[in-house]
């Protein structure tokens, strides 16, 4: 018998099978107390349920170093008729993922693209200062951002509207930026993160509150190919072409840069891998 069958119908079974797995209404995710003091890490989502997916090293943050991640919900989508629950949906994901909240507008922040940018400038600039003031207020060690090509109109979006505060700020102003990925993949990553199993099945676990996005599509079932496919990847983007594979299963990846001086540079030279057994504020010079 070819053991591979067996492998790939275990894989379909299970996607089957968690089509019925109930969505959200579970109980808050073990995180530690906030240290006393910790650094802050924002999380810029262009929608409710990217805190979730992207949150690999976000939430190993959180449990093992104890930092203060928080979320920022740039927009609440684009259905107006779903924003409202869309923001209770992603009240209950962060609480699970102990993840703090900050809510832009009402309902969001709208028309965050690149086509607002360049077409309505006085209306981009009063969201541009609206970001602004939450990293003034925060002052966050990290920020997370989608890159600049993660296809999706509104995460593009997104990336310009942080950079965009950013340049806003004065000079002293420094901080570390992550960017993340989703839609669409970075050519150049510089960081790929491990995951352990557990915050994997928070990570789908957090994802399935947002019940209304993943009835339409289930993609909190194909968060651990995706992290699977990233280790992958990670192995030659970030390895190097020809590296070896890591022995770990399910990983993140992320580019790295540091803003200062009112500009960004990479973090360091090359890729690093972060295992389990290092600590995730190694990454960070505080």
């Amino acid at each position: 018998m070819n053991p591979y069958a067996s492998l790939v119908a275990h894989h379909a079974r299970l996607f089957r099978e968690g089509r019925s797995y109930p969505l959200g209404g579970f109980p808050t995710a073990p995180n530690p107390p906030v240290a006393a003091g910790a650094p802050t890490a924002l999380i810029f989502s262009p929608h409710p349920d990217d805190e979730c997916i992207i949150g690999g090293l976000p939430l190993r943050l959180r449990r093992e170093c104890a930092w203060n991640v928080v979320n920022v919900a740039v927009t609440q989508g684009s259905n107006k008729a779903r924003q409202a629950e869309r923001y209770t949906e992603l009240q209950a994901a962060c609480a699970y993922m102990g993840f703090g909240l900050v809510q832009t507008a009402p309902n969001g922040l709208e028309r965050v693209t690149p086509k607002c940018r360049e077409e309505e400038p006085a209306f981009w600039k009063e969201s541009v200062a609206i970001i602004a003031r939450i990293l003034e207020s925060h002052r966050p060690a990290v920020v997370f951002v989608p890159h600049l090509h993660d296809w999706n109109g509104t995460h593009i979006g997104t990336h310009h509207l942080v950079m965009d505060a950013l340049a806003t700020l004065p000079r002293s102003f420094s901080t570390q930026i992550v960017e993340t990925e989703y839609w669409g993949q970075m050519t150049r990553p510089n960081l790929m993160v491990e995951v352990p199993e557990a915050n994997v099945t928070d990570q789908v676990t957090g994802t399935s509150f947002h019940a209304g996005e993943v009835r339409r599509n289930p993609f909190h079932l194909l968060l651990p190919a995706w992290m699977l496919d990233n280790v992958r990847r990670g192995s030659e983007l970030v390895g190097g072409q020809g590296g070896a594979a890591p022995d770990f299963g399910f990983a993140t990846l992320y580019r790295a840069c540091v803003w200062r001086d009112g500009a960004v540079s990479p973090a360091w030279t090359g890729g690093r891998t972060l295992s389990v057994a290092q600590s995730p504020a190694s990454l960070f010079s505080l």
